[in-house]
């Protein structure tokens, strides 16, 4: 299992203004855009990203962490077998990821996805 990526989710109703400060002031551009949930993209080898959401999608809360792995199964096998409580999920959803949701040892809400 390889985890591809990893961006900071930020809870908000501020969409202008997350789009004028990531966009107009650190010139990032948006990746993503699915009305609750925006993502900026900045250029550089370490592809830097941060997410702006209104709510999680399917009517779950803003995760605080997103997490991106190539092998789902396994990371949900390994949360289990752990005894951790799973959230939400594993659900497909209609933006074409894969996801569950568990929370950290700190109490952090974390989305674990991966693209189908």
């Amino acid at each position: 299992m390889a985890i591809k990526r990893i961006l900071p989710n930020i809870s908000t109703e501020k969409v202008d203004a997350a789009k004028a400060f990531y966009g107009g002031i650190l010139d990032m551009n948006v990746a993503m855009d699915l009305g609750w949930i925006l993502t900026f993209t900045a250029e550089g080898s370490a592809h830097p990203q941060i997410s702006i959401a209104t709510e999680g999608g399917a009517g779950t809360p803003v995760p605080n962490i997103s997490v991106e792995v190539d092998n789902l199964d396994e990371v949900y096998e390994r949360v289990r077998d752990a005894g951790i409580p799973v959230e939400y999920g594993p659900a497909v959803e209609p933006w074409g990821v894969r996801r569950f949701y568990v929370r950290d040892p700190f109490g952090r809400l974390l989305n674990i996805l991966a693209h189908c």
